[in-house]
């Protein structure tokens, strides 16, 4: 191994201070961000402005990704871009029996480094990430359909934001016990008994990052960075769709690595052939011990049941629902749904879906509304948001996959259409699929519709659920996290009674909530060190980005006691 570039003092100087700030973030949940989320703020410093991170994108397509692996047995990779352009990268395809063992190798000295080594190790390959921010918003774009704003701030400082918070509970939780202790129990008239004990956090071993086709970075840094900063390798199994953001991640990891001292191969990348699918192999391998998992909700169980040697964190799907009854900014109501049902096509897991309005209508400043009504001023509202196709389109960005399609053109049929999709032409991608959401009426009291509301159906399709009361879109919200999950939840209303009863129903079944939104904070969007993502107490996630809970037993505490 090659003498360390990066010293151990040098690294403590240059991010202990932003160490430091992120474990004051989590404590007080105020906003704080080390990553810039303006485009322009990058060029200086070795950071890439628009114009190097566009040349440097360009120049990885069609090209070989070699990140010097052991093990690699061959070449994959067909990504094609949702916008409609072909990748053309090739990533090292590992033999898993060598790329293994060759992992573990590198974590005794991975462990011994501490916490704190760790901690801005993990800190300088966010830095590195931070400083090609432009490069990777073009790969998170042209892997998951992102329009660029969104995949440069998503897939970018938020994404790092992320990891930086994994990394600060996982710092927070290791220095919990202290490294020594000095013990001395009293024996009245006989000598004290005297120990010296020794607490060292160990890994469990190798973790695995199954990586999700929209959010590949802002899904992935969660786990990747709580994992490798407890101690553990990480191998990052991407999804086929997305391979390239999570590669460059890897690179980066590894350079730093080395530099730093450590074994590069801590980090590895498992890109698979067509059609292979080793995410059930590699999740039942019994040198697999942490599993971190984004996607459908059927692969989310079956990692639960069948990873029995891993600690699995996943984060599933759900139906997310937004309670309306009463409001007193209706146009700032209006226009915060409309922005939330359009963001990203609706291909976010905290998108609302259900949207519950009592029959009868409710209650405004501008005067009582029919449920025909709202559902029609929604309508217009999103009609009015996506009206021009060049907003449209850097709103919506391209639907990711053909499935999503399906969902959205089936979708017309479940009931009446109260808004149609259309078609938005991209004259810079001409072959992006590109649609406008579908907003479908629905009534709560028929089984027929209950069938669909109670599904999730990802991408921009929401239902307008005619219910009875309150009473009822409460309960009807208590049945739907309970027994499908949430990642989201949000309710509209002026009465003291409502709003309480919306809050028990959430506190009760652990779903995140946000009350009468009419600004410029929507429900889909969660801030790093402040909100959680997810609770971990419902059926849509086991697991919460980020809190305690999520790193802790990604080690644990051994105990090596002397007499003194």
């Amino acid at each position: 191994m090659a003498p360390a570039e990066l010293t151990t003092h040098e690294l403590i100087a240059k991010h202990r201070p932003t160490l430091d700030q992120a474990l004051e973030a989590i404590r007080t949940r105020a906003y704080w961000s080390p990553h810039p989320e303006h485009p322009k703020a990058y060029g200086e410093n070795g950071s890439l402005d628009a114009a190097a991170g566009k040349a440097a994108f360009d120049a990885l397509l069609g090209g070989r990704l070699d990140l010097g692996q052991p093990g690699t047995d061959g070449w994959v990779g067909d990504e094609t871009s949702p916008y409609g352009i072909e990748l053309g990268v090739e990533y090292p395809h590992a033999d898993i029996d060598v790329l293994l063992p060759a992992m573990r190798s590198g974590m005794r000295q991975w462990r011994d480094a501490g916490a704190e080594m760790r901690a801005v190790v993990c800190l300088e390959i966010l830095k590195r990430i931070s400083d090609r921010t432009h490069e990777f918003a073009h790969a998170v774009m042209h892997t998951s359909g992102q329009a660029f704003m969104m995949a440069f701030q998503a897939g970018g400082p938020h994404a790092q934001d992320r990891g930086l918070e994994a990394v600060a509970y996982a710092y927070v939780e290791q220095v919990r016990t202290p490294d020594t202790a000095e013990w001395t129990k009293p024996q009245g008239k006989r000598d004290p008994l005297a120990m010296t004990k020794q607490f060292t956090p160990v890994p469990r071993g190798i973790a695995l990052v199954i990586g999700c086709n929209t959010f590949p970075t802002w899904n992935g840094y969660p786990g990747l960075f709580a994992s490798l900063a407890t101690g553990n390798a990480v191998l990052v199994k991407p999804h086929p769709r997305a391979v390239l953001p999570l590669a460059l991640t890897v690179q980066v990891a590894r350079q730093v690595l080395a530099e730093a001292g450590f074994d590069p191969n801590l980090v590895a990348l498992a890109a698979e052939r067509p059609g292979e699918g080793i995410a059930k192999t590699l999740a039942t391998r019994p040198e697999i011990r942490i599993i971190d998992y984004t996607g459908s909700t059927a692969f989310g169980d079956w990692l639960e049941t069948n990873a029995r040697q891993a600690q699995v964190y996943t984060e599933k799907a759900g139906v997310n629902t937004v309670v309306v009854h009463s409001t007193d900014d209706y146009k700032g109501m209006l226009s915060n749904l409309a922005f939330s049902l359009s963001l990203y096509s609706g291909q976010m897991c905290t998108t609302p879906q259900n949207l519950l309005i009592p029959r009868d209508g409710i209650r405004t400043e501008e005067g009582p509304r029919t449920f025909d009504e709202v559902v029609a001023d929604l309508a217009r509202s999103v009609d009015g948001l996506l009206g021009d196709d060049a907003r449209a389109n850097a709103l919506l960005g391209a639907i990711v996959n053909p499935d999503v399609k399906a969902r959205l053109e089936a979708a017309a049929g479940l009931g009446e259409v109260a808004l149609a999709s259309r078609e938005v032409g991209n004259p810079e991608f001409p072959g992006a699929v590109v649609r406008t959401p579908v907003i479908v009426k629905l009534d709560g009291a028929k089984p027929d519709d209950e069938a669909a509301y109670m599904s999730e159906c990802f991408g921009p399709v929401s239902f307008a659920v005619a219910v009875d009361s309150a009473a009822d879109a409460v309960e009807l919200l208590r049945r739907t996290v309970r027994e499908k999950g949430a990642m989201t939840v949000g309710a509209y209303t002026t009465d003291d009674e409502v709003e309480q009863a919306v809050q028990e129903v959430c506190l009760e079944e652990a779903a995140q909530l946000s009350l009468n939104l009419t600004g410029g904070v929507y429900v889909n969007q969660t801030a790093a060190f402040s909100d959680f993502h997810g609770s971990g107490g419902n059926p849509a996630a086991n697991s919460a980005l980020c809190d305690g809970a999520f790193v802790a037993n990604r080690f644990r505490v051994v105990e090596v006691r002397r007499e003194a």
